[in-house]
């Protein structure tokens, strides 16, 4: 142990004692250092079997470095694990499904009958019966879930069908050839051994010049309109993507992306492939793909924050404050639209590279690909304490395009246009959306930051998550280990208690009790690893980091 020299802070002035670190402080670096949740929540466990209750530090589970680094590390290590088990497969992870039950079939039956029961009685006008028929209904979808089945159940009164746009390809796009989609999802094997893998980038168009730094030169000249909707309606665009990417090349494509700001603010899209796609091929999808917004015009506002819509509590609808006439619905607003709102599309910059797996190069890129999982938006695009003036003018401009861009039919943003929004309601502001694309830090990247197809490695995170857990059980019981810490998936009741209750410790120590349960982990996996160095257990998605 390392000896300290005392300091007498006897003789020290206010200011030079006010310079000495806090032990909040001292515990948090740490728990920093040996990678425990900085932000833990305190949670009362209770032993059904022996009565005996604990208070646990349970980890926050942020993936935000600058709320929790050691879980927003924990997390993007979890998705590199994923993302290297799925990328460079040679064989298919998706196993068919199970063909129905006789149980499954004899429930559907009895669901269909009470159904069309229920479609006579509704026409009669017999409600008495159709609330009993729909009970009975819900009993057996419970069943069915129950059962195993999956899936959306038929409902007893469908949703009106949404009105249907026209599907032609634009005349200015490009087209693309179709063809069927087989089932499968691992790539071509090359020279009878090398089975490459793609890594893609895809970027979206220019909205005017800016500097090394990302701002604009000319913000005046600059399309934040424009720049503001793409961002927003970026997901669609990469989800029509994929669609013409399946249907051009024949079989089902399997990707692992992330979206992340370019210094602009304009959101780019890194994927991990599986297989190979032509050069050629991937820039011509890129090319031929858009995606149509068919929303009613926004591009001049009716109101003002100083000239709002008002409720009218008797209608229940927004009404314009001089007329009092309500305003027209979202249905109504988009019955005639004979031309989109906005059409987004991909820049002419597409970056397609191959990819061996098992590589440092493959290892490069993954990491890559997660480098800035553990950034919000605004960091990742350059806009931490260090930006310049001219950066933040550039993120404010974007912002303020952003709070009138609206981000979905729910969005309040509708009303400075005269138009009620989706499930209109009396709690809306005029004008003001909670909505992650209103605010500063997301630059309108509003959805996920990872993309994963379904059949990428056939595993959700939890699955990951319980695989690494899985593989130290193994690697202790392999060693005759029995983990000190005890079992803590066992016979427990959690409950979360008030802050104020007496049993509750300070954060510090919930901190030390953490860092010391996690030295008693870390001494187990080493003991483990030593003792089953030439015996290791089954190879799993974990990493070393696992413990």
């Amino acid at each position: 142990m390392a000896t300290t020299t005392p300091i007498n802070t006897t003789p020290m002035t206010r200011a030079q004692r006010a310079t000495l670190p806090l032990s909040a402080d001292v515990a948090q670096a740490l728990a920093e250092q040996h990678g425990v949740c900085i932000r833990p929540l305190a949670m009362r466990r209770i032993d059904t079997a022996t009565g005996r209750v604990d208070i646990v530090p349970v980890p926050c589970g942020s993936t935000r470095e600058d709320q929790c680094r050691p879980c927003a590390e924990k997390a993007r290590r979890l998705r590199m694990a994923q993302c290297r088990e799925g990328w460079h497969l040679d064989a298919e992870p998706v196993t068919d499904r199970l063909a129905p039950s006789a149980n499954h079939k004899e429930l559907m039956a009895t669901q269909a009958d009470l159904l069309a029961v229920y479609t006579e009685c509704r026409e009669v006008g017999d409600e008495i019966t159709c609330e009993q028929i729909a009970d009975s209904v819900a009993e057996l979808d419970a069943e069915l879930r129950a059962a195993g089945v999956r899936g959306r159940l038929t409902p007893l009164d469908p949703a009106p069908k949404p009105v249907k746009r026209s599907t032609r390809r634009r005349q200015d796009a490009p087209d693309l050839p179709r063809r069927p989609v087989d089932k499968r999802t691992v790539g071509r094997v090359f020279a009878g051994r090398y089975r490459p893998s793609t890594f893609l980038t895809l970027t979206l168009d220019s909205y005017g010049r800016v500097d090394a730094q990302g701002a604009a030169v000319d913000p005046e000249r600059y399309d934040y309109r424009r720049a503001a909707r793409d961002a927003i309606h970026f997901p669609a665009l990469v989800d029509r993507f994929w669609q013409n990417t399946r249907r051009c090349v024949g079989w089902d494509v399997q990707y692992f992306g992330t979206v992340e700001p370019q210094k602009r603010g304009a959101p780019h899209f890194h994927a991990a492939i599986r297989g190979t796609i032509p050069r050629a091929e991937l820039r011509a999808i890129t090319a031929a793909t858009y995606h149509q917004v068919w929303w009613p015009a926004h591009d001049q506002p009716v109101y003002t924050l100083d000239r709002l819509p008002i409720w009218d509590t008797r209608t229940k609808t927004f009404t314009d404050p001089d007329t009092g006439a309500p305003l027209p619905s979202w249905e109504q607003a988009c019955a005639d639209l004979t031309e989109p709102a906005h059409v987004a599309q991909f820049g002419t910059q597409v970056h397609v590279k191959g990819i061996l797996g098992g590589t440092e190069e493959a290892g490069r890129h993954i990491g890559y690909l997660t480098k800035y999982l553990a950034k919000s938006i605004g960091q990742a695009a350059g806009l931490g304490e260090h930006a310049t003036d001219t950066q933040r003018d550039h993120a404010h401009r974007l912002h303020a395009e952003l709070q009138v861009t609206p981000c979905s039919p729910r969005c309040p943003v509708w009303l400075l246009y005269g138009i009620q929004p989706k499930g209109v309601r009396h709690s809306m502001t005029p004008g003001r959306c909670k909505g992650k694309a209103h605010q500063p830090e997301h630059l309108g990247i509003a959805g996920r930051r990872v993309l994963v197809s379904r059949k990428w490695s056939n595993k959700t995170l939890a699955d990951h998550r319980a695989e690494r857990g899985e593989f130290v059980r193994q690697l202790l019981q392999a060693a005759g280990i029995q983990p000190a810490h005890g079992p803590q998936d066992g016979p427990y009741q959690w409950e979360r208690p008030a802050p104020t209750d007496p049993d509750i410790p300070p954060r510090p120590v919930l901190l030390i009790r953490a860092v010391a349960e996690r030295q008693r982990w870390h001494a187990e996996y080493t003991a483990a690893q030593l003792a089953t160095s030439e015996s290791p257990p089954d190879k799993r998605s974990a990493t070393k980091e696992a413990a």
